[in-house]
């Protein structure tokens, strides 16, 4: 999981950074896990533009994870480590010995041959999926569920990892990416180890085409625009616009967002970034 640099020959390959791709296994997914995606160009239901700078972009097939790694007791092998377009993480086939096939999030230092397993027998290994519960105090995990058999919600992008740092009864308390820290029911499912491809963060465009095949098109700001079409509009020359704010208005810096009643709320030790 390195990354490359290009000489400059081209404008576009000036400041471009990818990845090497050199952990993959396999350039073609398995066909009984992979599924049409159809594209909504920012459009809703009616066929309105809902969501900006949304359109275009290369085809994609959407490949089903498995996020709840709910088949207990039964041993798999790794047989490839694939690229997914639909996330910033690496993928790794498995094959059970019953047969079945299931796609899971690739961590790190998994590789093609090794074993895995989920439930409660499982070892505390890399790539094992095991309860809050009977992983060690200490150890580094992702793929977390937030509510028993719902499958995992938290900690699945590249290179991203949280760690489970003590328990209370019934709960586990986990420290996220963020930096926030919370308790989780401890009878929810969580992998060992850390997201692969953590070198995904150095990776640069190098051109706004990319962006382009990522289905993403020009995103104009909104000084830039007149008073009739963003509050931040207007003003002689290059003004600053006032304070960040939505098209509608709604400041988008220094607002907290999060309702103040959540039920959630009773579940949250430390806060993301909290002032000590």
């Amino acid at each position: 999981m390195a990354v490359r640099k290009f000489k400059p020959v081209t404008p576009g390959q000036r400041g471009k950074v990818i990845g090497t791709f050199e952990e993959l296994t396999a350039h073609v997914p398995e066909k009984s896990l992979t599924f049409g995606k159809r594209k909504t160009g920012g459009r809703n239901n009616q066929g309105r533009l809902t969501m900006r700078y949304i359109g275009g972009g290369h085809k994609q097939a959407f490949r089903d994870i498995d996020f709840k790694r709910n088949k207990n007791g039964v041993p798999a092998t790794v047989k490839s480590i694939e690229y997914d377009p639909n996330r910033s993480a690496r993928i790794a086939l498995l094959y059970y010995v019953d047969g079945e096939k299931r796609y899971i999030l690739a961590p790190n230092g998994l590789t093609v041959g090794q074993q895995v397993m989920s439930g409660s027998d499982a070892l505390p290994e890399v790539g094992n999926a095991l309860p809050l519960a009977k992983i060690p105090v200490g150890t580094v995990i992702h793929n977390i569920e937030l509510r028993p058999g719902q499958g995992a919600s938290l900690v699945r992008s590249a290179g991203v990892f949280a760690q489970l740092t003590s328990k209370e009864g019934d709960y586990a308390i986990v420290k996220l990416p963020s930096g926030e820290t919370r308790r989780i029911l401890a009878a929810c499912m969580a992998t060992v180890g850390s997201v692969g491809n953590s070198d995904h963060a150095l990776e640069k465009s190098g051109k706004a085409g990319r962006s382009r095949w990522l289905g993403r098109r020009p995103h104009n700001r909104g000084v830039v625009m007149n008073p009739v079409d963003h509050p931040m509009g207007s003003g002689e020359g290059r003004q600053s616009g006032g304070h960040p704010r939505s098209r509608k208005g709604l400041y988008a810096k220094g607002l907290k967002t999060r309702t103040p009643k959540k039920p959630s709320n009773k579940y949250i030790i430390e806060r993301a970034n909290s002032k000590k």
